[in-house]
């Protein structure tokens, strides 16, 4: 039986600079569905890369009607809990239901959404062909450059020796590589915070 296991959660306040923030979300993925290139991932995305998302979503589905993204309040408050708590769930009931669908699934874009931290430029310019990089390089490489779940270590060490060969391999040119997009992910999604 196929599944798809998302979770949304571990929001973190991120400074643009020094008059504006935003909170970014981990999302964690875990699968054992064949539409998936990675059975593990974890990216951090913002609100506004969800809306950019069901956007694109809608205008390549028109016949899917795409459940609602939580409401943009001009009342949000990013240092109240209980806001952020609540547009926490409501992006991770919107990609739960997403991800039951399967020509929703079928897009490129979803992947690179969840698998990957390109921008939304980004990911346009690699659908569309505009990149050096297929999808499935813009995964592969993304999960290489930064971050590895334990599993996924034990199986590299397994299959080589030279544990470190490919943990510099840093001019993909995939976008950014450094701490910002760092989300510590957890490999056992039991540790979900509330």
């Amino acid at each position: 039986q196929e599944f798809v296991t998302v979770l949304v959660r571990d929001p973190r306040i991120q400074k643009e600079d020094s008059w504006h923030s935003y909170i970014d979300y981990e999302i964690f993925i875990h699968t054992n569905s064949i539409c998936f290139t990675r059975k593990t991932s974890c990216v951090r995305r913002r609100y506004r890369e969800f809306v950019w998302l069901r956007q694109r979503l809608q205008s390549n589905a028109v016949l899917i009607q795409l459940p609602e993204l939580p409401s943009r309040t001009p009342f949000f408050n990013m240092n109240n809990p209980n806001h952020v708590d609540h547009r926490r769930q409501g992006l991770q009931e919107f990609l739960e239901k997403i991800l039951q669908d399967a020509l929703l699934l079928s897009d490129s874009r979803l992947h690179l959404f969840l698998q990957t931290q390109l921008s939304p430029e980004d990911m346009e310019a690699c659908v569309s062909g505009q990149t050096k990089y297929s999808v499935a390089d813009a995964i592969h490489s993304f999960a290489s450059l930064n971050r590895r779940f334990p599993i996924e270590d034990e199986e590299r060490k397994k299959g080589k020796n030279d544990a470190d060969s490919d943990s510099e391999s840093s001019s993909s040119g995939l976008g950014p590589s450094d701490d910002s997009i760092s989300c510590g992910c957890k490999a056992s999604p039991a540790s979900e915070e509330s």
